[in-house]
């Protein structure tokens, strides 16, 4: 019988954080494209039924709006230096105490 390796924590919250990632994102494009298939379609079944015009498209704002949360999310998923900002103020600490 193998024994599984022990796991680092903080690789583990990190895999973790950047497959939550993946999930929002995927989320994001599955919702999106829904929204803006119905703006399509009440479009055309719009103007069909003889009414011309322009008609804005309203699925901009959701996918603005989310976009700069999924935004936010990427940043902190996959440009944090979480770990380093940790061991530097473990290290001030550290100091303190002597």
């Amino acid at each position: 019988m193998t024994t599984m390796p022990e796991r680092d924590n903080y690789l583990w919250k990190k895999a973790k954080a950047r497959v939550g990632f993946r999930i929002h994102l995927r989320t994001y494009l599955i919702i999106n494209a829904g929204l803006w298939l119905i703006w399509v379609f009440t479009n055309f079944a719009f103007r069909s039924s003889g009414h011309y015009g322009s008609i804005f498209p309203w699925p901009f704002f959701p996918m603005i709006g989310w976009g700069i949360g999924l935004a936010s999310h990427y940043l902190g998923v996959y440009h944090s230096n979480e770990r380093s900002m940790i061991e530097e103020e473990y290290q001030k600490l550290v100091n303190q105490q002597r």
